[in-house]
């Protein structure tokens, strides 16, 4: 397996002291990425507690395939907070992962010490733009030398992933529907969801006319949605964060980065998400996932949400179907898996994602998740992914004071 370097361990104790997110779903009054940007900058500023002037750098993830003409965004975070001007700012861009890697380069200069404050801030504007040009350009996260043709876009390609894991592990269209039913109820609970529905399991378990399927065996239940929103955090050093109201560590960190041709991987072994969690697990001296309290995980699909069970160590390979329908990933579960509904239900505005997951994994830990709310949330693990298990980061978080 082809990897990029890893952060582990998170030496520098970096804490999240702020955040903001806008609601996810088709934002009419949000017309442009701009916009969106506006939404959440500034607010996450005031969270911290701080001024704007004291940002020392800027950390911007937005997708980098067509979903705006305007190109060159990472500035775009000025009109909305001037006071940024002449600070530098740059733009960071990997798949469906684009936050979480902007969410690192912040680390990365916080660790070098080059400053104190940090801004991070993911934005998507994806309703604006045709459903078949979204196909295509969603497609641009895989190999496109071989993947191009797959019928059905990117959902092909998973749809691909999830017959070859049927052929191996057998028929798992219970589980995915279980999936799907859990992250729907979970999202009732989310204010900023962009579905609000408990859906139910027979409903997502059934081929229908309000639920067709998009690619065999995936049906509509099973694929996130699109999605326009942004989220930002600002992040500090260890010790600025002992002087600020509130404070989120990062434990650890892990970036793996694998083959982007699915041809040259076991794809169903998710591999590539597998080594992440390992070595996040280890940089942050824990013995198994469960030792944490919650997980949000990218389920782009509710195959991937399955055999990213398996990829944690929540469950072995091929049975990842008996954490869910065993109950063992629902909100009052051993392990809580997406309590705030998801990629699946709260929506996926491709460069907010990881920054969501994020800001929704602080919440946990600080207690103010509202409704979402988990008793005794001390550890949270977050895994967000970039194309078919190509660009993989887990950040394991926890509870300052």
């Amino acid at each position: 397996m082809a990897e990029t370097a890893s952060v582990a361990g998170a030496p520098d104790g970096a804490c999240i002291v702020g955040w903001a997110h806008s609601p996810f779903g088709r934002l009419e009054d949000s017309p442009d990425l701009e916009s969106l940007m506006a939404r959440v900058a500034r607010a996450a500023i005031e969270d911290a507690g701080i001024g704007p002037g004291e940002i020392d750098a800027g950390f911007i993830g937005v997708f980098g395939e067509g979903f705006t003409d305007q190109g060159f965004p990472a500035s775009l975070v000025m009109q909305s907070v001037p006071e940024l001007r002449f600070k530098p700012i740059t733009r960071f861009e990997n798949a469906c992962a684009t936050g979480s890697a902007a969410v690192h380069g912040a680390l990365d200069f916080l660790a070098a010490g080059r400053g104190r404050f940090a801004l991070v801030l993911g934005a998507e504007k994806m309703t604006a733009t045709p459903g078949p040009k979204i196909g295509d350009i969603l497609l641009s996260a895989s190999y496109r030398r071989t993947e191009q043709g797959i019928e059905g876009g990117f959902a092909g390609v998973f749809a691909r992933i999830a017959e070859s894991y049927f052929q191996r592990h057998g028929d798992q269209s219970d589980a995915l529907a279980a999936i799907a039913a859990k992250n729907h109820a979970n999202g009732v609970d989310n204010p900023w969801a962009q579905m609000r529905k408990d859906l139910g399991y027979e409903f997502c378990r059934r081929e229908s006319e309000k639920n067709p399927f998009v690619a065999k065996p995936l049906k509509r239940t099973d694929c996130s949605l699109v999605s326009d929103g942004a989220a930002a955090l600002v992040i500090t050093d260890a010790e600025t964060a002992r002087a600020m109201n509130k404070a989120v560590r990062f434990r650890a960190t892990a970036h793996v980065q694998d083959f982007l041709p699915i041809a040259s991987r076991d794809i169903i072994r998710f591999e590539g998400p597998r080594e992440a969690w390992t070595r996040a697990l280890a940089g942050a001296g824990l013995a198994a996932v469960t030792d944490l309290s919650f997980v949000e995980t990218h389920d782009c699909f509710t195959i991937a949400e399955l055999i990213e069970y398996e990829a944690m160590g929540l469950a072995p390979e091929g049975q990842g179907a008996r954490a869910v329908l065993e109950g063992w990933t629902a909100k009052d579960g051993r392990l809580p898996v997406n309590r705030s509904g998801g990629l699946k239900a709260k929506g996926h505005p491709i460069g907010a994602t990881g920054v969501s997951m994020h800001v929704l994994a602080a919440m946990q830990l600080t207690g103010t998740a509202g409704a979402m709310q988990l008793p005794e949330a001390q550890l949270g693990g977050v895994f967000n992914m970039g194309g078919a298990a190509v660009a993989n980061y887990v950040s394991i978080l926890e509870r300052v004071g």
